[in-house]
């Protein structure tokens, strides 16, 4: 199976290369997404009492937006990194649909060069095709779920800090 799938990358070329790199980038990311998530959900009451303790001090030109702007910093330090992987999502299939162009026109090339009496001759293009095409997706749909899922936990940390930090004001 290991020499099959070597092999298929290599038919692939460069941009499958490209999207082998993108997939280890993004799923980099969403790994340590994920542990710093875990993490925050174990700080959950330190960021909470420290907001609240920010209000406390400041009470006089303390206001319901300096909550929500106090929370959206919070947050915006858990969502760092998320927009890579919601780019590798968009970008992947594109790079496949590049392959498919690529592969289809190798084909055409090579149609025109020794005319259609040997299909061997243009199906090398059409695997090209069709290689890229699938990484493509195989690289985007993870991505794009993971983002999703990702940015789904990071919603609800934020209702649930805004709701505790307004219970105990």
């Amino acid at each position: 199976m290991e020499i099959d799938l070597i092999s298929y990358i290599h038919r692939g070329g460069t941009i499958v290369y490209i999207l082998i790199f993108l997939n280890i980038i993004g799923f980099t990311i969403m790994f340590w997404k994920l542990t710093v998530i875990s993490l925050s959900k174990i700080k959950r009451e330190t960021i909470i009492n420290e907001i609240i303790t920010f209000s406390k001090e400041n009470s006089q030109e303390f206001k319901k937006d300096s909550i929500e702007n106090i929370v959206n910093r919070k947050m915006r330090k858990l969502e760092f990194g998320l927009n890579t992987v919601k780019i590798i999502a968009s970008i992947a299939p594109l790079l496949g649909l590049l392959g498919t162009v690529v592969g289809v026109l190798n084909s055409f090339d090579s149609i025109t060069k020794s005319g259609l009496g040997d299909p061997s001759i243009f199906s090398s293009g059409i695997s090209i095709a069709l290689i890229t095409t699938v990484a493509g997706l195989i690289v985007a749909i993870p991505h794009y779920i993971g983002y999703n899922y990702i940015v789904g936990i990071l919603d609800d940390i934020e209702l649930k800090i805004h709701k505790e930090v307004l219970k105990k004001i």
